[in-house]
């Protein structure tokens, strides 16, 4: 009774807070596709043959006034589960790691301050989509920009989660001479040249060629370019999406190494 009541007064403090009244001071930028957007909790419903998401929020992923997300119209909103459903709309979108990271950085680092979550995650994606003139990559830079003009706050770190569409004999050659381009350019164009970014290492892949993808993205040598190895994750069924519980790791393993890299 006291936990539901606990819960009540949460979610109704949550849902007082208007559009505008808050902005964050710390902006994280979530790119790359399917994994970082986002697919803890989807199902197949047997009666109409669609991916649904199943609707479970677990409690790492509780919305909070200091978790906020620009929407589609960069504005800043709660941040709420499926974090990416208006960005990566042609795809049914679930839990992802963006807000399980937030609120481990919240309960290690109480005084932070409000997180801005940029999601720009887009399944299917490969590395070649997100190149510099891309509409991906374009969309990312826009976005974020809008964020840091809109809020006064400071760009704290690119969240990147990408590769398991380039595990082909061909993309996979190509992916860390892409990839570099691809952090070098956005740092450029971003006006931050040391930019922390947060490296997920694939696990799973499309194609033969996961381990290919997986020594290009362990052997980038950049400066502040952090990684994260998903060895070790649950899947759904397929093998390529975390389930909502590897998904709730990745993201408080980002959050972990976030304030042990950048923040001492």
């Amino acid at each position: 009774m006291f936990l539901s009541i606990i819960f009540f007064v949460l979610v109704t403090h949550v849902g007082s807070v208007k559009p505008g009244e808050l902005k964050p001071k710390n902006i994280f930028l979530l790119a790359g596709q399917s994994n970082m957007a986002g697919r803890g909790g989807i199902y197949n419903d047997t009666k109409t043959n669609l991916l649904k998401w199943d609707g479970k929020v677990p409690p790492q992923c509780t919305p909070t006034p200091n978790i906020l997300t620009l929407s589609l119209n960069k504005t800043w909103e709660i941040a709420r589960e499926p974090l990416h459903k208006e960005i990566d709309n042609l795809k049914t979108c679930g839990v992802g790691p963006g807000m399980p990271f937030s609120n481990q950085i919240l309960a290690k680092r109480p005084n932070f301050g409000v997180i801005g979550l940029v999601p720009c995650a887009v399944g299917g994606t490969k590395i070649e989509r997100w190149q510099k003139g891309t509409n991906l990559y374009n969309q990312l830079v826009d976005r974020a920009r809008a964020a840091r003009q809109s809020s006064g706050g400071n760009i704290r770190a690119l969240l990147w989660y990408q590769g398991e569409s380039d595990c082909d004999e061909r993309d996979s050659r190509l992916y860390k001479g892409r990839l570099e381009k691809f952090f070098n350019n956005v740092r450029h164009d971003l006006d931050s040249p040391e930019l922390p970014i947060l490296m997920i290492v694939v696990s799973t892949g499309e194609g033969k060629f996961l381990r290919s993808v997986r020594d290009a993205q362990l052997n980038i040598n950049l400066k502040n370019v952090v990684r994260v190895d998903s060895m070790g994750s649950t899947y759904l069924v397929g093998d390529l999406h975390l389930d909502t519980k590897s998904a709730v790791r990745i993201g408080q393993k980002l959050a972990d190494n976030f304030l042990y890299n950048f923040l001492h």
